[in-house]
């Protein structure tokens, strides 16, 4: 839907501006062999990697999809076994789609950008691309060309040479990166044309059916705020004797010491029975106690 595609842009701006921050201020290329590759690489791929995990971890449906539901998959028979199958692979399609966006991009930036790539594999340029003694050995050789993303350790008689290597490897990086867009645009096409191909949804029913999820999500998530209020207010109105917003308050119920210590503490989802829960300690105790003990009375305008 239209959300879908306002959100990856979003999230594709935001990564560019990132990856131009990130460059700014903590790109420092090492100029050491060796050590220029496992440098580029890092600042290509460390946070691409963790942009992916981010990307699954914002996302409500992995959640969905990784939340204890063992009894469900536990009665699932063999006739309808593959179409779970199915449904499975395809919201980790969908969800997979959705986290690559930022880590797709930030790769895709940062080779047409070319610093990360030319640091990490200028060492390894051959060799008809450095102009300089033949005598030269391949370890001096391979010193030289780490040095050359740095352009105040390169000798000046080596100037033009380092200017063609870069050249080079900026060709390279931006035509990697560009090929990447490419290969991402193209299967998001096909991908969008194979899934309207096989739905069984015309596409009047499909826009009908992607506005009716999208309407009852947020008419759920009205409903679990005030059915969470509403049933939170009982228990609390137990504890205090009234709840906030009340009117013409006649009294006010004093805790005890030993009711105060029931709701304290760290509060985890406890079991009552197959079907029901406890969501914390104030709940637990309003589920087993009595609200007796001592109120007081309050003027009507304190």
């Amino acid at each position: 839907g239209k959300e879908v595609v306002v959100a990856n842009a979003i999230i594709a701006i935001l990564t560019i501006g990132g990856q131009q921050l990130f460059s700014f201020f903590t790109f420092s290329c090492p100029c050491h062999v060796g050590q220029n590759l496992i440098y580029g690489l890092a600042f290509l791929g460390v946070p691409a990697l963790i942009l992916l995990i981010v990307g699954y971890a914002l996302n409500n449906q992995t959640w969905r999809l990784v939340t204890g539901k063992r009894s469900h998959f536990e009665k699932v028979t063999t006739s309808n076994g593959l179409l779970s199958c199915k449904l499975i692979c395809f919201v980790l399609c969908s969800i997979t789609g959705r986290a690559l966006v930022a880590p797709v991009t930030w790769l895709a930036v940062t080779l047409i950008n070319g610093s990360y790539y030319v640091c990490a594999v200028s060492e390894y340029v051959p060799t008809y691309y450095y102009g300089a003694n033949p005598n030269v050995t391949d370890s001096e050789r391979r010193r030289i060309l780490a040095t050359f993303p740095c352009s105040q350790l390169v000798p000046p008689e080596m100037t033009r040479a380092r200017d063609e290597v870069i050249l080079l490897l900026r060709y390279q990086s931006q035509v990697a990166g560009w090929l990447l867009i490419a290969v991402v645009v193209i299967t998001v096409f096909l991908s969008y044309c194979l899934a309207s191909c096989f739905s069984p949804l015309s596409f009047l029913h499909f826009r009908y059916w992607s506005s009716y999820v999208h309407n009852e999500e947020e008419l759920f998530d009205e409903a679990t705020e005030q059915h969470s209020r509403l049933y939170a207010m009982q228990h609390v109105r137990k504890f205090f004797g009234f709840v906030p917003g009340s009117e013409n308050v006649k009294e006010i119920r004093i805790p005890s010491l030993r009711e105060w210590q029931a709701i304290s503490g760290l509060a985890f989802l406890k079991e009552v029975d197959e079907e029901h829960y406890d969501y914390s300690l104030l709940h637990d105790w309003a589920l087993k106690e009595r609200a007796d003990g001592k109120y007081l009375k309050v003027d009507e305008d304190p």
